[in-house]
């Protein structure tokens, strides 16, 4: 079952000095954050340890226990066979690691933490958000993402109520902190990506099957926005600029293509806009016709998902 997909929707928030709650666009949020709003009950501002924080909206159709099984979730990663059926951390560790680590009884110690961490699914908007914000915070820019739609199985026992997002500073939950023995799944509310949206932490048994697509979709979009940009990039000139020794077109090329970026980004979400500039950057030497199919690709997952969604419907689903 899909859900209505709304990165620009408003958010619920939650004062945690004197609990009144009220809902808000996401530039009242980008406002409050720049330390321009208080809250409305107490004039509490961001600074406060005790201040507003978005919180889940009572009538997120994901609070149903019966309907959680039901819903498509998602997910983003580099990995193409995600979740991994035998997952071995260990196996891309050389000699010379394994050695710094301790020795094999650490490693395999070490390996075992690994396995016993949550998976992450979320919304739609929260698996885009997600790899926008790897790319920007964890150099991600040149690898291959996929997009996951993964269903849940029927029998899936979901934990009662939502938790505050469990994440530690690297995003790591520990299967067994967030799901007692004959849980299969706790929601959490998400604080980082597509904020005040219900995410699963879950582990891989739940999980009945995914569809896969590579994200940007390669040769989808070929719209005007892609031949403006590469007429635009490829119709600088050649000339040498004496104070660098650069080609004027490299560096006019870099210029043109953080305009069209920021550009484009000015029409998304405010809580989007700065991670998708920096995900689109044009890099010197960099095909134009490549980025713009890459940058065009990007921005219609957020402003054309149902683009996505029909390319995932062709995919045949994966057994997990």
């Amino acid at each position: 079952m899909e859900r209505r997909i709304d990165f620009s929707r408003d958010r619920r928030m939650l004062c945690g000095a004197c609990g009144h709650q009220w809902c808000v666009d996401l530039e009242w949020i980008d406002r409050w954050e720049q330390g321009e709003e208080t809250c409305p009950g107490c004039g509490m501002t961001c600074e406060h340890e005790d201040s507003p924080r978005v919180t889940v909206d009572p009538d997120d159709p994901a609070l149903d226990d019966h309907r959680v099984v039901r819903f498509f979730w998602y997910h983003t990663s580099t990995q193409p066979d995600w979740p991994t059926r035998d997952f071995d951390p260990a196996a891309v560790l050389t000699p010379k690691t394994r050695r710094m680590m301790g020795g094999e009884q650490r490693v395999a110690e070490w390996a075992a933490r690994q396995r016993a961490k949550a998976l992450h699914v979320g919304t739609y908007e929260a698996a885009v958000h997600n790899m926008l914000r790897r790319i920007r915070n964890q150099a991600d820019q040149r690898r291959q993402f996929s997009l996951y739609r993964v269903r849940l199985k029927p029998s899936v026992v979901v934990r009662e109520e939502w938790l505050v997002d469990p994440s530690n500073v690297v995003g790591d939950v520990g299967l067994d902190e967030v799901c007692p023995p004959g849980v299969d799944l706790a929601r959490y509310l998400n604080y980082h990506e597509d904020p005040g949206g219900l995410s699963l932490a879950l582990g891989r048994n739940p999980i009945a099957s995914v569809q896969r697509i590579a994200v940007p979709l390669p040769d989808t979009w070929d719209g005007g926005s892609v031949r403006d940009a590469v007429a635009a990039l490829g119709g600088v000139s050649d000339t040498a600029v004496p104070a660098t020794g650069k080609p004027a077109r490299v560096m006019r090329s870099s210029s043109l293509g953080r305009e069209l970026g920021a550009s484009l980004a000015g029409r998304l979400p405010v809580n989007l806009q700065d991670q998708f500039a920096s995900a689109v950057a044009f890099a010197e030497g960099e095909d134009p016709e490549q980025w713009a199919r890459r940058t065009s690709g990007l921005f219609d997952l957020i402003d054309d998902p149902a683009r996505v969604l029909a390319a995932l419907d062709q995919q045949d689903p994966r057994e997990v």
